[in-house]
């Protein structure tokens, strides 16, 4: 069959409308679930620049099931991403292999800002939703909860 340019520009089109499509369902509308933080010292108004929960295990129980209701569609069961968002279980990686205890402490407070601020305003870009943002969704305990969960999870 001859190369047919308005063909192929046809079959282009459908192409990406499949794969754009494909990206919308995946992606989806969903609406969050409520995160029962009872049991946990209340934060406050004021968010908290490291990660207040680290040890504590309510909040890694809280957190594991708030990841799963509202996290595993994108960034994968037990936080093992399948490609479709970043494998969260890599997110402080840089910091683990630090010798220096100092910079390593200072890596994790970055991390944990990012963190923080990632959930609370999501991710655009060119206009697109790549993570809608939880902030106003989820209280302070609630995502650092998550996070105690994820840091369970990091892959050393």
């Amino acid at each position: 069959m001859p190369y047919s340019p308005r063909k192929f520009a046809v079959a282009a089109a459908l192409a990406a409308a499949a794969l754009t499509s494909l990206y919308a369902a995946a992606h989806g509308d969903v609406t969050p679930q409520g995160v029962d933080t009872a049991g946990l010292p209340a934060l406050g108004d004021k968010w908290r620049d490291e990660n207040p929960f680290k040890a504590n295990q309510l909040a890694l129980k809280i957190g594991a099931s708030a990841y799963n209701q509202n996290c595993a569609r994108c960034h994968g069961i037990e936080a093992i991403s399948g490609g479709m968002a970043p494998d969260l279980r890599q997110i402080d990686r840089d910091c683990v292999g630090l010798k220096n205890d100092t910079k390593k402490a200072a890596c994790f407070k970055e991390m944990d800002n990012y963190y923080l601020t990632t959930v609370r305003t999501g991710k655009v870009r060119n206009g697109a939703v790549y993570m809608p943002p939880f902030e106003g969704v989820f209280n302070q305990e609630a995502m650092w909860s998550i996070k105690t969960y994820l840091e369970s999870r990091r892959e050393n």
